[in-house]
């Protein structure tokens, strides 16, 4: 190649009208998104949040204040929305009232923990082998299942007593236990069978390339990444098996001993009158154990969600 040419190419390179321009990245900004918004959109978010959670809090705030007034105020004309003289009184009185109202309290948690424990033991292999496996039937099973969930527990009130019955489980806890889970489990095995879905099929590939067994895969690889799945189907297991055992306690028990929160609220309305304050104080007591619950295991639920987001 002569000189001529080579300081033409070399002149054709360095040209800046032929460098391609290169397209300039813009910095990503590292503000917190709230902070990017202006100052009245802040407001109008926290103002739209307030009054959302007003709404939303508000039935809780009324329950809590009229447990709070005497007996004599709740009826009074004009009406107070803040109690005078307020006391805690219905709260210390209310164990007077009803003396095995701590009693249902307990019942009402074991029997709700029993289900969950029943449900969840239930719900995991089977939600596993909808996820995984393609059977013959599984569409029309999954089908089945929300069958049965649009039917209320009062439609089956007659076949289940007679199958109580026939079991000898009548005034006892299995004559809640039993039926709870059985109503609990199809909605349970839906929710657990969608998050599984999300579970990549080459983690259970890989498992089995090393030799492992489909038990093995399932409680070593497939339980860690679908504990946040598990935990949201406990949380609601546990709320539900506590809200519905009012209809199957007055059916299928006859035995104090035996009765849940539900059923024993009703002690506090009288032949003359209702004890609101005392019934609205142990409305609240009866719930502390589902909101330790929540608590507790809304921890362990953030903390599986948020597990593995940033690798190291």
């Amino acid at each position: 190649m002569s000189d001529v040419a080579r300081t033409t190419e070399v002149a054709a390179v360095d040209s800046p009208a032929l460098v391609k321009p290169q397209r300039k990245v813009k910095a990503r900004s590292t503000r917190a998104m709230i902070d990017r918004y202006q100052w009245y959109e802040v407001v109008a978010l926290y103002a739209g949040i307030a009054v959302f959670l007003f709404f939303v809090l508000a039935p809780f705030i009324e329950g809590f204040l009229v447990s709070l007034k005497p007996l004599a105020q709740l009826f009074s004309t004009p009406y107070s929305f803040i109690p005078k003289n307020g006391s805690f009184d219905a709260y210390f009185n209310m164990w007077n009232s009803v003396p095995l109202l701590g009693l249902y309290i307990f019942n009402s948690f074991f029997i709700s923990t029993i289900v969950t424990l029943i449900v969840v033991a239930v719900v995991v292999p089977a939600a596993y082998a909808f996820a995984r496996f393609n059977f013959a039937g599984a569409g029309l099973l999954l089908g089945m299942f929300l069958a049965v969930n649009m039917f209320s527990g009062a439609v089956l009130l007659i076949p289940l007593f007679r199958l109580m019955r026939g079991l000898g489980l009548l005034n006892t806890y299995f004559a809640m236990i039993v039926p709870g889970a059985a109503f609990l489990i199809p909605s349970s095995i839906w929710l657990l069978r969608t998050y599984m879905l999300r579970i990549p099929r080459e983690l259970d590939e890989a498992a089995w390339v090393d030799g492992a067994s489909r038990l093995y895969t399932l409680r070593r690889v497939i339980l860690p990444l679908a504990m946040p799945g598990i935990v949201v189907v406990a949380i609601m297991t546990f709320i539900g098996a506590y809200a519905q055992q009012f209809i199957f306690a007055l059916t299928f028990n006859s035995k104090s001993e035996f009765m849940p929160l539900p059923v024993g609220l009703f002690a506090f309305f009288g032949k003359q009158e209702v004890q609101w304050n005392e019934l609205m104080a142990a409305s609240f007591v009866g719930i502390l154990p589902v909101m330790v619950v929540i608590v507790f295991l809304q921890r362990y639920l953030v903390a599986g969600l948020t597990a593995g987001a940033v690798k190291q």
